[in-house]
């Protein structure tokens, strides 16, 4: 396919997307129209509330997990500076020891290579444990922001504590006493409607005498 013949499939592409736009949609008050695929027919996939409280669970359970996710990572970052603390302790005695070593023989020079070794080792070690202390401390963090979590659920219960009550308050302001089936049946069309498939008086006596001929 060359480019040319791409770029014209790409314009009849957006020609056809325009198109059902411009059907689908009244231009002059953007509202859709009956025939319109959205907003789709009440179904239980498009149960607003029902998917409401799917969204405050799930973000509840999730929450849960990164929480108990940050918290073993705190408890891994405390492990590591108590570590890293007995490594110093460790090397600070072996330091002290070469230290000695190196004064009382002075011409040996591994006692002194000794010393030097331990000092860069114990640098190490706080460095470790600085990245210990930083990694628990970043930890608390995350855990604090976090809770924007517990907010967003307070306020989509919110949402859905309102929704339930419209829905029970338009349904008592709707509600009657007279069943369905019992109503009288309405009339499709009637006289003023803009449409011209309105039932006349010569219909209805044609249609009566239909049925009175039925036995």
């Amino acid at each position: 396919m060359t480019q040319e013949e791409l770029d014209a499939l790409m314009n009849e592409d957006l020609a056809a997307s325009e198109t059902q736009s411009a059907e689908q949609f009244d231009q002059n008050n953007y509202r859709p129209k009956a025939n319109a695929p959205w907003p789709p027919p009440p179904s239980a996939e498009h149960r607003v509330v029902h998917q409401l409280d799917d969204v405050a669970r799930e973000g509840e359970e999730k929450s849960t997990q990164i929480f108990d996710i940050l918290d073993a990572v705190g408890a891994v970052a405390s492990e590591a500076d108590g570590l890293a603390s007995k490594l110093l302790s460790g090397l600070s005695d072996f330091e002290a020891t070469f230290e000695k070593l190196k004064a009382r023989f002075p011409q040996i020079k591994a006692f002194a290579e000794r010393v030097d070794r331990a000092k860069e080792l114990r640098s190490y070690g706080d460095r470790l444990k600085e990245i210990a202390q930083k990694i628990g401390d970043q930890s608390m963090a995350a855990m604090d922001v976090m809770q924007f979590q517990d907010i967003h659920r307070q306020k989509i219960e919110r949402v859905i504590n309102v929704m339930r009550a419209l829905s029970r308050y338009m349904n008592s302001l709707f509600d009657t006493n007279i069943a369905d089936d019992k109503r009288v049946s309405s009339a499709v069309h009637i006289a003023g409607d803009a449409t011209e498939d309105v039932v006349d008086e010569e219909d209805i006596e044609a249609l009566i005498a239909a049925f009175g001929g039925k036995k």
